[in-house]
């Protein structure tokens, strides 16, 4: 039973649809790259009735395989204009998939945005009006759920930001014990969620009989030496012991750690905020009494486990988890080198519900504005809450860093097609920079991380960018359309085939690893196709203008890469060696 359920926002009504033949090919990003395409106007308003919010589980949602659970939300985003796809963990991604719902997909806008509840059961979905949600916190939308529908629930939730419609808004779900929050932050999700007039969304999986792989030994002989080879691998030791946090020393190191709203590479305060501090922490917080964590997973059955649980100094969580992109950007890019204020930074960006990304950007950029200082980090909370309260100061950085500068008059922007950058800059990562050009997606890390390749490729040198960054996003894209995590690759590095047995087993299909590249670049092209047709043109494919004139400290470096160098990443002759 492989199934999508339409929600109509504006009519009330939810009908489950058979998948056709070519969507049962779709999974997670190639499925959102795909729909989009065929069914939803270009030139839509984002936060429009033409406009879509879907929410799809991998190609590998339903099997055990390590890190499969992990789904995708997306649509026509309104930071971007284009495609936009966030890939999130927690326990709604299998949910669905043991559901046989290969999609839900929002259509349409209520006449009026009184706070609605999707729920989702295996015999139908019901809207259901919920007022007293309104203006509610994102975790405890999220505990509002878990108590009224079960704890064997999959939630998501919104949070204000996301019903004001605030165009930097996440989407935001938990693992399965209700601890985690997890997000889809990048690309303002949550807001087209907030268009639709849906608060939260639950799936209840009772009653759900899962379906059968086609050939299960196959399947369970290419999950367990995916596991085997993960397990082996140096790298899943030092991400379950750091987590994400542990980039962050290499990243000072390379001078590419954004600093004071992207004006260095490096942070005098870096060792006071590392993964080695955080795990430090967390360690001296834990215990008997504590509730700090380490080497949590973010979905169930995953061997890497590389989420925390960071507690304050009383031992009382703060935020979970604790990733390098929102300590780098609330952190060392607003000069704030106290990590239990960056933790709180953090959980006010979940609990008003925006992306930490785009909000660290933008309260960078309202430092140098002159809004607060720099460093002022009890400053940086009042503009966050000032988020959750609607504020007019509050819609702005709320909408994110490139809105944010347009109001305040900042010229020195971090972003690409309206979208903040994550913690790399391209000045001295210049793959990178390739990838936040030349992506649909925009500034997005998760589309094609240059960092992989720092040791092979020269970070600040400009030979072989361009096609690495182009084997890259297709890695991306293949790993988002199977529904598994991006630290799962080692295991398709040191074999490639093992994707294409992964499907054959779970599908019954005769794939090769060709097919499976192929499945990757299809998906790019019809993101690339769309953004195209939205208006995204070849002069929004470039990083921001002050990143080829300022250099960046320490090493002095500009971002030199001509958009007619980069444009030709889509000639790039298909590698053998994607993985």
């Amino acid at each position: 039973m492989n199934r999508i359920l339409e929600v109509s926002t504006r009519s009330g009504t939810a009908q489950f649809r058979p998948c056709t033949e070519e969507e049962m090919r779709w999974g997670g990003r190639s499925f959102i790259a795909h729909h989009l395409q065929r069914e939803v106007e270009p030139g839509c308003d984002p936060l429009g009735p033409r406009n879509r919010l879907i929410i799809a589980h991998g190609l590998l949602g339903d099997t055990k395989l390590t890190t499969a659970g992990r789904f995708s939300i997306g649509g026509k985003s309104p930071l971007t204009g284009g495609v936009k796809e966030a890939n999130v963990g927690g326990s709604c991604g299998r949910r669905m998939a043991r559901l046989g719902i290969k999609a839900i997909i929002l259509k349409d806008t209520p006449e009026n945005r009184t706070p609605r509840i999707l729920l989702v059961r295996n015999d139908g979905a019901e809207l259901i009006d919920a007022p007293d949600l309104a203006g509610k916190e994102t975790s405890a939308t999220l505990a509002y759920l878990r108590d009224r529908f079960g704890a064997k629930t999959g939630v998501l939730a919104i949070g204000p930001a996301g019903e004001q419609t605030l165009t930097a808004a996440l989407v935001a779900t938990t693992d399965d014990a209700g601890v985690q929050l997890r997000v889809a932050g990048r690309g303002g999700l949550g807001a087209i969620m907030g268009s639709k007039g849906i608060k939260g969304i639950v799936v209840d999986e009772a009653g759900a009989v899962p379906p059968e792989p086609a050939d299960g030994e196959m399947l369970t002989r290419a999950s367990r030496e995916v596991a085997r080879i993960l397990r082996e691998d140096p790298k899943t030791e030092n991400r379950h012991n750091f987590g994400t946090p542990a980039v962050l020393s290499l990243c000072n190191a390379l001078g590419i750690l954004p600093t004071r709203n992207f004006s260095s590479g490096t942070f005098e305060h870096a060792d006071a905020i590392s993964g080695e501090m955080v795990a430090e922490l967390i360690d001296q917080r834990g215990g008997k009494e504590g509730e700090a964590k380490r080497g949590l997973p973010c979905v169930q059955g995953c061997v890497i486990a590389c989420s925390n649980i960071f507690a304050g100094p009383s031992g009382k969580t703060t935020v979970a988890s604790l990733q390098y992109e929102n300590i780098a950007l609330l952190g060392s890019n607003c000069d704030i080198g106290d990590i239990d204020a960056i933790a709180e930074l953090n959980d006010l960006c979940n609990q008003v519900g925006i992306d930490a990304i785009d909000g660290g950007a933008a309260i960078g950029v309202a430092m140098e504005a002159g809004i607060i200082e720099f460093g002022d980090a009890e400053g940086a909370k009042d503009l966050l809450r000032q988020v959750g309260q609607g504020t007019p100061l509050g819609k702005v950085i709320g909408s994110g860093v490139v809105t944010t500068a347009r109001v305040l008059g900042v010229c020195r922007v971090p972003a690409t097609k309206g979208q903040a950058m994550p913690a790399y800059d391209p000045r001295s990562l210049k793959g990178i920079g390739v990838t936040y050009a030349m992506s649909a997606m925009g500034a997005d890390h998760t589309a094609g991380n240059a960092l992989e390749t720092a040791k092979a490729i020269d970070p600040r040198g400009r030979e072989g960018q361009v096609p690495s960054s182009f084997k890259l996003q297709v890695r991306g894209a293949i790993l988002d359309s199977l529904g598994v995590c991006l630290f799962i690759r080692p295991a398709f590095v040191k074999d490639p085939s093992l994707a294409a047995q992964l499907l054959n087993g779970r599908y019954g299909w005769n794939w090769e690893y060709r097919d499976v590249q192929r499945m990757g670049i299809d998906c790019l092209t019809a993101e690339r196709e769309f953004g195209e047709a939205a208006g995204i043109s070849e002069t929004d494919n470039d990083v921001p203008e002050f990143m080829r004139s300022e250099p960046l400290p320490p090493h002095n470096t500009v971002f030199d890469l001509s958009r007619e160098e980069m444009s030709k990443i889509w000639d790039t002759v298909l590698p053998d060696d994607i993985f």
